[in-house]
């Protein structure tokens, strides 16, 4: 997608410098764009843990690359254990989303098969670049199974805007490119057809505020910023015609794992008769766990409530506290969307029911075997 008019990708190899991976330091963003060199896997754990990067198909495309970091230098005799090593340091950064593990575990089985001792390294990079590129093109398929229902909505309202609501950031900062949610609203763009994107501001980072509004202004996309709690108070009256947001961790039954605050956006659709979909990519499926209540939910610092960061009136970003001293804080990352409330999932391989049956019969190659 476009930055002042110009393509980027949230993650890439560095032209300039070979061996190092640029990414978007999103925490700069909106104010100030900067692009951050990662130079060695505890660089690229950082970027994961303390949020230069963010969102699931992102996370998991810095992990890949965080992989190949890690050898990038090694002696041959080094890179299995070395690699073996990122992967602990890289799994524990962040653990609910599933595409960080699903990079890891990527290369850790694909790169020895693939490749002799001397090539491994290379083997690495490949696998890395490969899972790249595969989110980009997973995210754009994305935006064309999901352009068919907001092209069926417009047809209704006769050519009226279709109004949109996101939660969190699911775009193409949170992914290599496009963005999961974020996609078929681009994809209706570029058709024509009028959308209008309610974002909400999502506490405490407020990656809907700072990132979803920004990166919707620099495509064009009519959009307004609106707090966490108004999304009902719109269902109600008519000015939501459907809800998109991303995925963090789904399991192959059909249940959500989502930026904290989007299990009560569904429950407000599901209220108000409104189309509730989850946007995500094959990778972001668990095929393992089978119940909500075993997704791993990340607790952060509670400071992330307690304080808040943004441009003040001298120019620079400032940091300050909104609680009075000794305030406690409980900073849930996530919760879990029940699969009775979703409408559909938005693959890369088309639109499906949120349940097991229509899960595993539009992926059959991704069911495990039974031990």
């Amino acid at each position: 997608m476009r930055i002042n008019g110009k393509h980027f990708r949230t993650i890439w190899p560095d032209s300039d410098h070979k061996g190092n991976i640029c990414i978007i330091d999103q925490r700069h963003l909106p104010h100030h764009f900067v692009i951050e060199s990662l130079t060695c896997v505890n660089d690229a754990v950082t970027a994961i843990k303390d949020m230069h990067v963010r969102g699931a198909g992102l996370i998991g495309a810095t992990a890949g690359f965080g992989m190949y970091l890690a050898v990038k230098d090694a002696l041959d005799h080094e890179i299995d254990k070395k690699l073996e090593q990122a992967a602990i340091l890289l799994t524990k950064s962040r653990p609910t989303a599933r595409n960080l593990g699903w990079a890891v575990e990527r290369i850790l089985e694909e790169v020895p098969k693939k490749v002799p001792e001397k090539d491994k390294i290379e083997g690495v990079y490949t696998t890395a670049c490969e899972i790249a590129d595969e989110d980009a093109a997973f995210c754009k398929q994305i935006g064309n199974h999901g352009l068919a229902i907001i092209t069926a909505i417009s047809k209704k309202k006769k050519g009226e805007p279709v109004n949109i609501l996101t939660h969190c950031n699911a775009g193409w900062l949170a992914f290599v490119d496009y963005g999961s949610a974020t996609a078929p609203i681009y994809a209706a763009r570029d058709a024509g057809i009028a959308v209008h994107v309610w974002v909400d501001e999502t506490r405490p980072w407020n990656q809907g505020a700072k990132l979803t509004a920004w990166e919707l202004q620099q495509e064009g996309i009519d959009n307004t910023l609106i707090t966490d709690n108004t999304g009902g108070h719109l269902m109600q009256n008519g000015m939501v015609d459907m809800v998109i947001v991303g995925s963090d961790r789904t399991t192959h039954t059909g249940v959500v794992a989502n930026k904290i605050g989007t299990y009560l956006k569904a429950l407000a659709a599901h209220d108000n008769n409104i189309p509730f979909f989850v946007a995500l990519p094959s990778s972001t499926f668990d095929w393992e766990i089978d119940s909500g209540a075993d997704i791993p939910i990340e607790q952060r610092s509670g400071d992330e409530i307690t304080t808040i960061s943004g441009r003040g009136t001298t120019g620079k970003i400032e940091t300050i506290c909104l609680v009075a001293p000794g305030t406690q804080a409980i900073n849930f990352s996530f919760d879990v969307t029940p699969a009775r409330l979703i409408s559909g999932l938005i693959t890369e391989r088309g639109l499906v029911d949120a349940n097991q049956e229509a899960i595993h019969t539009l992926f059959p190659d991704k069911i495990l075997p039974i031990s």
